[in-house]
C-alpha cells in the first residue's frame, strides 16, 4: 500500500490465470472482493491490531473489463484518526477507485469500476469485557439456580398438586359418556 497524499491510498492487486475470466479480462468476482481486501488493508493499516475490522457493505459498479492489474485508489469518507481516538465502536466508508494500470505510453489508467466500503470496527478490548460479562451472567444465574435447589423450592407439579383454588394446568381427563 503506498500513500499518494494525505487522504488517499493506492494499493495494486495482481492479474493471474486464476482470477481471468474466459475472454481474458480479470473476473467481476475477484475485482469486488479484491475492492474489500484493499479497503480493510487500509482500515487496518490505520486502526492497527487493537481492533476487529469487518466488512460490513460493499457495493461496486462496473464500468468496462480489466485487462491488467487493478490499481485501487482509497479515500476514506470520515477522520478515521479522530474516530480512532475516540476509542470506541464505530463504521467507517472507504470509496475505491478501481484502474487497469497497464495502459500504452502516453495513456492514462482507464477507470474500470468504483466501489464504496462500509466498515464495522471494535476495539478488542470491548470483546473481551463483553465476554466477562456474559460469563459473570452465567455465573450469577448458577449461583441463584443453586440458592432455589437449596431452599426446596417445589417443582411445577408439586405446586399445582397443593394448589388451595383447586387450578390444574393439567389436562382435563376424558369422561365416559
Amino acid at each position: 500500500m503506498k500513500r499518494l497524499d494525505t487522504n488517499t491510498f493506492t494499493a495494486i492487486l495482481p492479474f493471474r490465470r486464476f482470477n481471468r475470466n474466459w475472454y481474458n479480462a480479470m473476473a467481476g468476482a475477484a475485482l469486488l472482493g479484491n475492492s474489500e481486501i484493499a479497503g480493510g488493508m487500509y482500515v487496518f493499516g490505520v486502526v492497527g491490531g487493537d481492533y476487529t475490522v469487518v466488512c460490513k457493505r460493499l457495493q461496486y459498479r462496473f464500468l468496462r473489463p480489466c485487462f491488467g492489474p487493478a490499481v485501487y485508489r482509497i479515500t476514506p469518507e470520515e477522520d478515521i484518526h479522530q474516530l480512532v481516538a475516540d476509542k470506541g465502536e464505530f463504521n467507517v466508508t472507504v470509496k475505491l477507485d478501481v484502474l487497469q494500470s497497464l495502459t500504452k505510453p502516453g495513456e492514462r489508467e482507464k477507470l474500470v469500476g468504483r466501489s464504496v466500503a462500509t466498515f464495522h470496527v471494535t476495539p478488542k478490548a470491548h470483546h473481551i469485557r463483553r465476554k466477562a460479562r456474559a460469563k459473570e451472567r452465567a455465573e450469577q444465574a448458577a449461583l441463584e439456580a443453586a440458592q432455589a435447589a437449596e431452599a426446596g423450592m417445589q417443582s411445577p407439579d408439586d405446586a399445582s398438586a397443593n394448589d388451595p383454588t383447586g387450578s390444574s394446568t393439567a389436562a382435563p381427563e376424558a369422561r365416559d359418556p
